[in-house]
């Protein structure tokens, strides 16, 4: 005789289960929305902190301070390599900075006293240079701005350039500098893509040539139009906005002098470029440009290609990190600027055979993911959500927080974490495909570096 069925469970209980289950959704739900909240209100405390750009004796000034125990003044200058009348300009200038001796209350202050002023503060001097900016930034101590910008200010409108200077000091640690960058396959490829994509202006190296025709009076000249009140914008961090610009009042002593700098408008050309080194990973770049301003849809593509994992030693889930070949890398390279876009993928590997298969798998995939209706809704909002925490996580850095609202200062621009997340959240499937599809579709750049015998032209990997 078989035995009865027993029964999964009665009425009650199933009901009871039920109930338990809809509380916990909307438990859930509850505090995600909560935690929404939060942060947006975090959020919106941040971007009240920052304020907004005023002018100072003609010079453009923003501060925002959240407490940090140190402060930095940054000096910006429109003065990038773009702008150099002559190749490694901008590189020298940016190497002069700190190390010309200074006329200061007629007494002249060498770079050493400069150094140990800087050092007895516990204060940190750097200069840094890209295609369009020149940055000159003091960090220090709270309590201790009016020194170093004092310090910043005498930089900018007394160094006095002297030949023996640029002879011993400033040449050599150029030629170390270039000579580095020349044996980094990285440094290499993203130069050579620069030249290849737009010739002049923002194809012009950020670093100087081995052999430079420059003389000291062509610095001195650069130096003249770079520094001035035009070219000008002054950042904090750290520091009360009011107090910077009561101390900028004070000290900054910048009047514009000759021709302001210029450079001709963007224009994208694209070709191919081989080049044999022996060191570092076999390196492939493919990229594609536009002129005009950035588009958000190319930040998002960045985001949705990054193979950059959400948890530490997880397989990420971009389409591009399953389809490469092991031991090799694809990053996604964007480089916006004020009137141009270089969008990338940056190919590297031990071996030229392994490197040419991730290359052709991420040209596929980059022009499969550009074709129409291919990325899912759900695909794109988390895209969209990467790239506003990339944005967001960016400005925290005192680095990112220059490069990101500097030129928006410079150019009178909104100057908010308000503003980029609303371009990333207008972007809809058929603008991202619109866009992106169309970048694409223009000539590639395309850098080889490496074994050029094994490396892939670009006809080799679907281009």
């Amino acid at each position: 005789m078989l035995a009865r069925a027993k029964p999964v469970e009665d009425y009650s209980t199933a009901r009871t289960f039920t109930v338990h289950r809809v509380r916990q959704r909307r438990r859930r739900k509850r505090t995600s929305m909560l935690a929404a909240r939060a942060t947006a209100r975090r959020a919106t405390r941040l971007l009240r902190t920052f304020a907004t750009a005023v002018d100072v004796s003609g010079v453009k000034v923003a501060a925002v301070d959240n407490g940090q125990p140190t402060s930095a003044v940054t000096f910006l200058f429109k003065a990038g390599s773009r702008y150099e009348t002559k190749p490694g300009l901008a590189n020298v200038l940016k190497n002069f900075s700190f190390k010309a001796c200074i006329l200061f209350y007629l007494r002249k202050i060498d770079l050493y006293r400069t150094v140990r002023e800087a050092e007895l503060l516990g204060g940190v001097l750097s200069t840094s240079l890209t295609r369009e900016h020149l940055a000159l930034t003091a960090e220090f101590l709270r309590g201790d701005e009016d020194a170093f910008v004092d310090i910043l200010s005498s930089v900018v409108s007394s160094s006095k350039f002297s030949p023996w200077e640029l002879k011993e000091s400033v040449l050599p640690t150029i030629e170390a500098e270039t000579s580095a960058a020349s044996a980094d396959p990285t440094a290499v490829a993203i130069e050579l893509a620069h030249a290849i994509a737009f010739h002049s202006g923002l194809g012009s190296s950020i670093f100087a040539p081995s052999h430079p025709s420059f003389t000291i009076e062509d610095v001195k000249s650069f130096a003249g139009q770079a520094f001035s009140k035009d070219n000008l914008v002054v950042l904090g961090t750290g520091i009360d906005q009011e107090a910077l610009s009561r101390l900028l009042e004070k000290n900054l002593k910048v009047t514009s002098t000759g021709a302001a700098l210029s450079s001709p408008a963007s224009q994208y050309f694209g070709g191919e470029t081989r080049l044999s080194l022996t060191e570092g990973p076999q390196t492939v770049f493919v990229g594609f440009g536009k002129a005009g301003t950035p588009p958000p849809e190319v930040a998002v593509l960045a985001a949705h290609l990054s193979t950059t994992p959400s948890i530490k030693w997880s397989a990420s889930l971009s389409p591009i990190a399953s389809a490469i070949p092991a031991g090799t890398s694809v990053r996604p390279v964007l480089l916006p600027y004020s009137d141009a876009t270089l969008f990338g993928l940056l190919v590297q590997g031990e071996s030229a055979s392994d490197v040419r298969e991730a290359a052709a798998a991420s040209v596929k995939i980059l022009r499969d993911t550009t074709a129409t209706g291919s990325v899912k809704p759900e695909e794109l909002k988390a895209a969209i959500a990467k790239a506003k925490f990339a944005a967001a996580s960016a400005v925290e850095d005192r680095e990112g927080f220059i490069s990101t609202f500097g030129p928006k200062v410079l150019s009178g621009s909104e100057t908010s974490l308000s503003s980029l997340y609303s371009a990333l959240d207008g972007v809809t499937a058929s603008n991202f495909t619109k866009v992106t599809s169309s970048l694409v579709k223009t000539t590639p750049t395309f850098i080889a570096i490496g074994d050029t015998t094994a490396l892939p032209y670009k006809s080799e990997i679907g281009l």
